[in-house]
């Protein structure tokens, strides 16, 4: 029933995009305040402190979250509040309203598990880390609990067997009530008692595996320091007699300190090893425990994809069609390879990111010191403010916060106001570094800045968690970006020399954007092997070889380059949390994001009719309208498996002009 709370604030930019984007005007018609203020100033490196009014308040404006001891009090308001939507869904007649009630119940949980699953992660003091954390488990015990509530889903069930009432509502509120409904029934909701009750407790182990897992994917790896050899070292953090050994350290120039790192970081660790398994195990008896065949199955419904088995029939067309580029970026690869180490070059695992990375940088001379001096933040925040002006009618203005509202005051927060409609939200930027920041918060809009941004939106329509959709639709808005960000036409518009004032030449752009295209069919098949793996780890149980000997298999077969003896990358495999059975999203997004692109924007980016249609048919219904439904209202047209595949490998082809252009 509250399927929508998974989907939180740390996906930044895409959820910004969303909640901006609704059908409505928020509360009100609020008009610029004399708080507000242009948005690139915000961002000017002068003014590297928030200015913050002299009222105090808690995180976000919730007055409860002063302190750390606040998430008790706001997760207990939202129980107390819970308990009494309950009821009153219990006892309302079929109608309309009912569909209200779910959704005022679905915000009251989601409120704080959304907030606490962004300050669980994100606040730099550990005590509010922690209690958001353990206001997120008891929130998801609780969404759980209500998942399989019979009186709440009898009350949903006279809705919908009420033909009357039914054929009297606007589709949207069918689609959510429908909604509603499939969570219900993927919790186990037809369950005898004693069912129930276990898909509850499996519901809640599976959390504390997910978090359990999260954790040891990013925990280092130590070594005794005498084992390296004495000059890579430095490389690594030392701690007395040993080396702690953090990443890939995939960008690293010498070939023996990637090695060493992929070796020693994916070393397999037991007790993550029984994690996995484990949570994987606990995943497919939830699923065959309320009817389905696979935990992949289950994640499936309501997708795109619908299906394993469409998900596979994509990634091995994907993979067919990949193969012969792939072949000859990795071609390159050994050959650039042999050429800096004539000594050692065959291609392994931990050569593809740092030898496609030189081979970008020769053949299109990408030095990022080049290009940095074009794209200050403030200019960058400027370029995205007149971007969805232009599109959507909408602006962006810097906020004064007041005291206690930001967990770093560095953090910027921004109103996000319609041209008619007023106000409808918030964003919180959070770009600088600082000690102990965590790295997966981080958001990266291509060619131009990484960004990381907390949300806070307004009611939408008064039903704000419309907003949620299927993970492999919800990635379509930030990849489209993408494209955006990768036009002259648009960078242009905000790309200027920060002492200078002088435009970034279209030749520095073009060289940029075509620079992406090397190796990117390697690229792209890496991502089909991490897909393809994932489907499998969540098909048939029990699996037939250990979580590696799978992992060794689909490597050989869907990437190319040989398994490493004594490494289990599956144990970092931090995306098995959030999006499992799910990781094909990803490449799915990217192909939509294509077609929208190409049919919709590449002759005009700023055209206003196609951003309103863009609005209008993808953006504004969330989870109220069906993701292909929404699809085929922008592309005109159904695309197929075919489609999708051919939208991503014709991404892969080169710009001659530039290529000329550069040869001269």
């Amino acid at each position: 029933m509250l399927s929508g709370c998974r989907r939180a604030l740390p996906a930044a930019l895409r959820l910004a995009v969303r909640g901006w984007a609704g059908a409505g005007g928020g509360s009100g018609k609020r008009r610029l305040s004399t708080s507000w203020s242009p948005v690139g100033a915000a961002f000017d490196a002068k003014q590297q402190r928030s200015r913050l009014t002299g009222q105090s308040t808690g995180l976000f404006g919730v007055p409860e979250l002063s302190s750390p001891e606040g998430f008790q009090e706001a997760q207990e308001k939202a129980l107390q509040e819970t308990e009494q939507l309950v009821q009153k869904a219990c006892t309302t007649p079929p109608g309309p309203q009912i569909v209200m009630i779910f959704d005022q119940l679905s915000d009251a949980l989601c409120k704080v598990a959304d907030l606490a699953d962004f300050v669980k992660i994100a606040h730099p003091d550990f005590a509010f880390r922690e209690a958001a954390e353990e206001a997120c488990r008891n929130i998801g015990t609780m969404v759980e609990k209500l998942n399989t509530n019979i009186e709440l889903c009898q009350s949903l069930k006279q809705l919908l067997a009420n033909k009357e009432v039914m054929d009297s509502l606007d589709p949207e509120t069918r689609q959510v009530a429908e909604l509603f409904m499939f969570d219900f029934e993927i919790s186990g909701i037809h369950l005898d008692d004693e069912k129930r009750k276990k898909a509850v407790d499996l519901n809640v182990k599976i959390l504390d595996l997910c978090n359990q897992f999260l954790i040891g994917a990013h925990l280092p790896n130590k070594i005794d320091k005498h084992i390296l050899p004495e000059h890579i070292r430095y490389n690594f953090a030392v701690e007395g007699n040993y080396i702690q050994i953090t990443g890939l350290h995939a960008d690293c120039s010498d070939d023996l300190v990637r090695e060493v790192a992929y070796k020693i970081f994916l070393y397999p660790n037991a007790e993550q090893l029984r994690c996995l398994e484990e949570l994987l195990t606990s995943r497919n008896h939830l699923a065959q425990l309320v009817g389905y065949n696979t935990f992949a199955h289950r994640a499936l419904q309501g997708t795109m994809a619908r299906t394993p088995e469409k998900v596979m029939q994509f990634l091995e067309t994907l993979s067919e069609r990949l193969f012969q580029r792939t072949l000859k970026d990795f071609e390159m690869m050994e050959g650039m390879k042999m050429k800096l180490n004539p000594q050692n070059s065959k291609l392994m695992p931990w050569d593809h990111p740092y030898y496609s990375g030189v081979l970008r940088g020769e053949r299109y001379n990408i030095e990022p010191s080049l290009y940095c001096p074009f794209f200050s933040l403030g200019a960058c925040m400027e370029g995205l403010n007149f971007l969805f002006n232009q599109l959507l009618g909408i602006s962006l203005y810097a906020e004064q916060t007041e005291k206690g509202e930001l967990w770093c005051e560095d953090v910027r927060k921004l109103a996000v106001v319609h041209e008619n409609e007023g106000l409808l939200g918030y964003i919180y930027c959070d770009f600088f570094q600082r000690a102990d920041k965590p790295h997966q918060n981080d958001v990266l809009i291509r060619c131009l800045l990484t960004i990381e941004l907390a949300v806070k939106t307004l009611p939408i329509n008064g039903m704000r968690d419309w907003t949620r959709c299927p993970t492999d639709f919800a990635e379509v808005p930030s990849i489209l970006m993408e494209y955006f960000a990768s036009d002259y036409r648009v960078v242009n518009q905000f790309a200027r020399h920060f002492q200078t004032g002088q435009s970034l030449p279209k030749s520095m752009v073009s060289r940029l954007c075509e620079s992406k295209k090397i190796c990117a069919a390697a690229d792209m098949q890496l991502q089909v092997f991490y897909a393809v793996l994932d489907q499998l780890y969540h098909g048939e149980h029990p699996l037939k070889r250990s979580t590696t000997e799978i992992l060794k298999e689909t490597q050989e077969k869907f990437y190319g380059l040989p398994y490493v003896p004594n490494t289990a990358w599956q144990l970092r495999f931090s995306h098995v949390v959030g999006y499992g059975a799910k990781y094909y999203s990803y490449l799915m997004s990217r192909a939509i994001a294509s077609m929208v692109w190409k049919q919709c924007f590449v002759q005009n980016p700023f055209d206003r009719a196609m951003g309103e249609r863009y609005r209008r048919e993808m953006l504004a219904h969330g989870g109220g309208k069906e993701p292909m439904l929404m699809v085929q209202g922008m592309l005109q047209k159904s695309p197929s498996v075919e489609d999708f595949v051919d939208a991503l490998v014709s991404d892969l082809d080169q710009d001659f002009e530039t290529f000329f252009m550069d040869s001269e």
